[in-house]
């Protein structure tokens, strides 16, 4: 498999590691009214790429190239940790990279996965994974980010009964933001959060029978 091929599959919504029952927030955003259209959609879902996306993006790159080690309780874990206030988001976190680390388990058995432990962040094992699929940590990056915004995009599509395609071409037209966020991340860590992101996240737990995990 060629790494473009291996970059088009971690950023494929068809990846078995769960990523498809969390809706980055979205479910609670709609319920709130934040998210009503196509308008607000992509509103909210620029927010979420300049933030959660940088961020998340950001520390797997590091993780990639090295710079943080990636073994359980080491830095990659405690600095995603610190860069993410809220519980419910951290939970909602480790929770995707223990899927993400059972797939990949498979496609690279060489790898010593052992190490990340039980849960590793999401960012934490997508920069492992990049690592031992060939790529750069810049594509690494841009998986992150391009797969923030499409599980979003794609829980609202759910939510809100929207049309494929219009969902489909907001996306495309975030393309540009997804790459200049991704470039921007590879760079050096970033240090942000985002307080309505965290509020909703934590609201979403006190949710009754939420269709989504996050």
């Amino acid at each position: 498999m060629s790494n473009l091929a291996t970059l088009l599959v971690l950023s494929d919504s068809r990846l078995p590691t769960g990523g498809h029952v969390h809706s980055g927030g979205v479910e609670e955003a709609v319920s709130s009214g934040l998210v009503v259209d196509l308008a607000t959609l992509r509103a909210y879902l620029t927010r979420r790429i300049r933030t959660s996306g940088l961020v998340t993006a950001s520390l797997a790159a590091a993780v990639h190239r090295g710079s943080l080690p990636a073994a359980a309780g080491e830095a990659g874990d405690a600095e995603t940790d610190a860069r993410t206030p809220s519980p419910a988001a951290r939970a909602a976190s480790r929770a995707q990279g223990r899927g993400l680390v059972r797939l990949t388990r498979r496609v690279w058995p060489e790898q010593d996965w052992d190490g990340l432990g039980a849960t590793p962040h999401l960012a934490v094992a997508a920069g492992v994974a990049g690592r031992a699929g060939g790529l750069a940590p810049d594509h690494t990056a841009l998986s992150v980010v391009y797969t923030t915004m499409t599980g979003s995009a794609t829980a609202a599509q759910r939510l809100l009964a929207l049309d494929p395609g219009d969902v489909a071409a907001v996306t495309f037209a975030l393309s540009p933001l997804c790459e200049h966020t991704a470039a921007e991340a590879a760079k050096e860590l970033a240090d942000l959060s985002d307080p309505l992101l965290d509020v909703l996240a934590q609201r979403h737990l006190e949710r009754e029978r939420p269709l989504f995990a996050s």
